[in-house]
């Protein structure tokens, strides 16, 4: 017999096999994603409610600076946010007749103390 070694081997079949699973993938991936395929949650007899700690930072039009809702300074605040752990959620809320560099002072200390969930509270436009 004349057995002759493969010289070539034609990829084009797996390249086509290949794109098909990962067009699977992604569309499968995108319903789970935006809600669109069902899933029924299981069960438990007991449901703990997430605490979720979300503190409060108020910047007023008069330069004052609340911490939920108790006037404080910026080297206050400083050490009042040293005792908490860096998963706190902080919301800013800041008049927007404020000066920018008073709101830049207070971001920039929740980043030196390594904090990262924070939003700013904002209104929408009518």
């Amino acid at each position: 017999m004349d057995d002759k070694p493969f010289e070539s081997m034609n990829v084009i079949p797996f390249v086509d096999i290949m794109l098909v699973l990962l067009t699977i993938v992604l569309t499968t991936s995108s319903f789970i994603a935006t809600g669109r395929i069902a899933v029924h949650l299981p069960q438990a007899s007991q449901t703990v409610p997430e605490k979720k700690e979300e503190r409060r930072i108020e910047l007023r039009r008069d330069g004052e600076i609340l911490f939920d809702d108790k006037p404080t300074t910026l080297p206050a605040l400083k050490g009042e946010l040293a005792g908490l752990g860096p998963e706190t959620s902080f919301i800013i809320r800041a008049d927007r007749e404020i000066s920018f560099q008073s709101f830049i002072d207070v971001a920039d200390l929740l980043k030196t103390l390594n904090f990262s969930k924070v939003a700013i509270q904002t209104e929408t436009r009518r």
